[in-house]
């Protein structure tokens, strides 16, 4: 198999439910020895699609690969190297953490048992391996979750929103794991409502929405930004407002604590308006350009943003 094939690969993946068209021609391309993405709000489809790469749910129509072997024919082959969270991991709340994979491992043969300690010690669980799963938080829930996830030592995680619960500290030590398992050419399959840790934990993403793509591809280029903005720090924000009112280069100036919010007509046009701020008689303290996020892109390519 040759490295550079993606590790998720689906084309005109469709569902229905009743008259509802849930998923709708899903073309996606995940490379391997990566974290990817999956956005969308709730109901945008993401949890329909991973249930059809896992042969939970059959698709109405379009191909699925994943490791380059069609699912669902290859579908037991596949998923033995596969570890998967679908919405919120299960548990037999009486038995501890510990027994739980003792009980996952059992169906994965005897290497799934060697591998309990390592996986509880990597999700920060050891101390914890001895109690029982009905006093874990959300956030241990789902950290257990990784590490049933891990008895398979998958080439592929399918995780769905796996950071809910967690506390900062969670978050990161998640976010650190995830790249450690990228780092061991393991691909990350991420769906995630979180888009700043999205953005700090995938290379790349696709945005669903209404259960369509609307937008797919390396997160730098997601969060492309075709206008361009300023933030000014200065005295008088007011009149400085007033002096930049009709300038050619500016679209709209906003008042803020510090300054200004400035969106210009051109992405060059920041020196004439420092100019014309300075030759105004505005003392400019800093100027600087808005980064473009990734929850605005998110905002801006989704169908449910509410106009102001």
């Amino acid at each position: 198999m040759n490295d550079t094939t993606p590790m998720i690969q689906t084309h005109g993946l469709t569902k229905r439910f009743g008259q509802r068209l849930a998923v709708d021609g899903v073309d996606l391309n995940v490379p391997r020895a990566s974290a990817y993405g999956f956005l969308g709000h709730n109901g945008a489809g993401k949890t329909t699609v991973i249930r059809m790469l896992l042969g939970l749910t059959d698709a109405d129509a379009g191909t699925m690969l994943i490791g380059g072997r069609p699912v669902p024919a290859e579908r037991a082959r596949v998923l033995a190297h596969v570890g998967a969270i679908v919405e919120e991991p299960a548990f037999h709340p009486y038995l501890t953490g510990r027994e739980n994979l003792r009980v996952a491992a059992a169906v994965r043969g005897p290497q799934a048992h060697d591998r309990i300690a390592g996986a509880l010690a990597r999700v920060g669980l050891s101390d914890r391996a001895r109690d029982r799963v009905g006093t874990y938080s959300q956030g241990m829930r789902q950290r257990l979750g990784i590490a049933r996830c891990l008895l398979a030592d998958p080439s592929l995680l399918i995780l769905d929103e796996p950071m809910n619960g967690l506390d900062p500290g969670g978050i990161l030590e998640l976010r650190e794991l995830i790249g450690s398992l990228t780092e061991e050419g393991r691909t990350v399959f991420l769906s995630s409502h979180l888009l700043d840790e999205v953005e700090k934990t995938c290379a790349q993403a696709a945005v669903i929405d209404h259960g369509r793509i609307v937008e797919a591809g390396p997160i730098a280029a997601l969060m492309r930004d075709d206008r361009a903005e300023l933030e000014v720090d200065c005295d008088e924000p007011s009149r400085a407002a007033s002096l930049l009112d009709g300038h050619h280069a500016v679209l709209s100036a906003t008042t803020t604590p510090a300054g200004l919010r400035i969106l210009l007509a051109a992405p060059d046009a920041a020196a004439p308006v420092n100019a014309a701020l300075v030759a105004g008689g505005i003392a400019v303290s800093r100027l600087a350009p808005v980064r473009a996020s990734l929850e605005r892109r998110f905002l801006e390519l989704t169908s449910r943003v509410e106009k102001s």
